[in-house]
């Protein structure tokens, strides 16, 4: 694509050349710059873009948008924002992609990974070819691959959109953290549904206040779009039972579909019915009754599961496609995920860290367990400090043996960290082990039958950040091996 032609889509632009270069690839890291690249400069958390426009130039960059004048040889085009403006671009160079595709968006403080893939799962029953963008990774119909954000910077993103539809994916679901939508990655993104699962606290490192992170998440809902379109219709899908609903009806055009346990909603679960190995209930929807049973356990994954319903009767499935694809999931890694080495006590990894998602998985686990309840627990570093003693607080009053320890701490001393648990929990009864090994190795080594496990915070992840290096650490590997050691 000729430069003139990708820039008349940029309408706040200063441009002072004369050449036309044609431009193969457009990069945000002059590392990957090649022969024919448009190099955008973006001035991030650590480190300019700005500062590497020469290097750019020196790997084949034939033109930068910049936000500054830049003495370098090529054609520099200034805008205010090269964020805003490297969505307009990514957008138009990868062909609009998600034009071409339905896609369905998924935001809210808990649920979205278990969620997106739910609907994954459904839509594979329909036999569509799908797409997933999330916390865990990407997949590009069977291809998976790693990623480093939740939802990826826009650039990466319509890339990724237009390899799915290079590999015919015609639906793509993906996970939309509210950091995402306050950045603006998602612009471009021609979104069919918008569902949100729930709002409890996270995040408030970056948002500061649970106003302006509630105001984050409805951005989602209001870049529907106000067309009444009966060829495209938006439809945004609604946690009854959630109060920050109510202000995202009010901020979105697009057709509302609900879905809740508590309130009347458009999909409902009633007559519930939770044992240590499933669920049971009725799914009330606007197409029809069905009795179902998940493999999942917990009020969270009924919510997970009616979100995903109404997701995808909001894509047009049919509903016995629906609830036999639901029906079979198994679950999803570091969600509630058992492990199973012969113990006669169970152990269960969760990627809860936040407040509300702790609080409702020790709830869950209250319902079926026989013995004590063990909880591990950590907050990350560089993080949202005011919730670590709600964290703890939560952990000493929902399981009998809550043990502190160290999560992701990053650059934090992980012992300041523990103090700031602490401090929420003064004169209660708890034990701090800062390394995380040692702590589940406790737990497992104290805990006899009928006793549960909660490990809590990581989840899926494979990793643990330590200053500025990161180890290889799974909760659920380093369960196994505790368990192998201790019967």
């Amino acid at each position: 694509m000729k430069l003139n032609e990708l820039l008349t889509y940029l309408h706040d632009r200063s441009i002072e050349y004369n050449e036309n270069p044609t431009i193969t690839s457009i990069e945000m890291d002059s590392r990957e710059v090649k022969n024919g690249s448009l190099f955008i400069c973006i001035d991030g958390y650590t480190v300019d873009g700005h500062d590497f426009a020469e290097k750019a130039v020196e790997n084949g960059a034939v033109a930068i948008l910049s936000e500054r004048q830049l003495q370098v040889d090529v054609p520099v085009i200034v805008v205010k924002d090269t964020k805003r403006a490297m969505a307009v671009l990514a957008d138009i160079f990868y062909g609009q992609p998600t034009h071409q595709m339905h896609l369905i968006g998924v935001t809210g403080t808990n649920g979205k990974t278990t969620t997106t893939h739910i609907i994954e799962k459904i839509l594979k029953e329909a036999n569509k070819k799908t797409g997933l963008i999330g916390t865990m990774y990407i997949k590009i119909a069977e291809k998976q691959i790693d990623v480093k954000n939740t939802t990826p910077e826009s650039l990466t993103l319509q890339k990724t959109f237009q390899d799915m539809r290079e590999n015919d994916v015609t639906h793509a679901v993906m996970e939309v953290s509210s950091h995402a939508l306050h950045l603006g990655r998602i612009h471009g993104c021609d979104f069919n549904v918008a569902v949100f699962t729930n709002l409890s606290q996270d995040h408030l490192d970056y948002h500061k206040t649970m106003e302006a992170y509630k105001y984050a998440k409805g951005l989602l809902f209001a870049q529907l779009g106000n067309r009444f379109d009966h060829d495209n219709i938006k439809i945004a899908v609604l946690n009854a039972d959630e109060e920050a609903s109510e202000e995202f009806i009010k901020m979105t055009s697009a057709k509302i579909m609900t879905y809740g346990i508590n309130k009347e909603a458009d999909v409902m679960a009633k007559e519930i019915k939770m044992t240590s190995k499933g669920t049971e209930f009725q799914l009330i929807t606007p197409v029809g009754i069905k009795h179902i049973s998940i493999n999942m356990i917990g009020k969270f994954s009924i919510y997970n599961v009616l979100a995903a319903v109404a997701a995808s009767l909001a894509s047009s499935i049919e509903l016995d496609t629906i609830c036999h694809a639901v029906e079979a999931m198994d679950g999803v890694r570091g969600r509630f995920e058992l492990v199973d080495g012969g113990q006669d006590f169970t152990v269960i990894v969760d990627y809860a860290h936040t407040p509300d998602s702790l609080e409702n998985v020790l709830q869950t686990i209250k319902q079926f367990v026989e013995g004590k309840i063990f909880c591990v627990v950590g907050c990350g570093g560089d993080r949202d400090k005011t919730k670590r003693p709600l964290m703890a607080k939560i952990a000493t009053e929902f399981s009998d043996e809550p043990i502190f320890t160290s999560d992701n701490p990053r650059s934090e001393d992980p012992r300041m960290i523990l103090r700031d648990m602490e401090a929420g929990v003064a004169g209660e009864h708890y034990h701090s082990i800062e390394n995380r090994e040692k702590a589940i190795l406790f737990a497992v080594e104290n805990a006899k039958k009928g006793d549960v496990i909660l490990i809590a915070g990581k989840g899926h992840e494979t990793y643990q950040i330590i200053g500025d290096e990161t180890f290889d650490f799974d909760d659920k590997e380093v369960a196994f091996k505790a368990i192998n050691k201790s019967i």
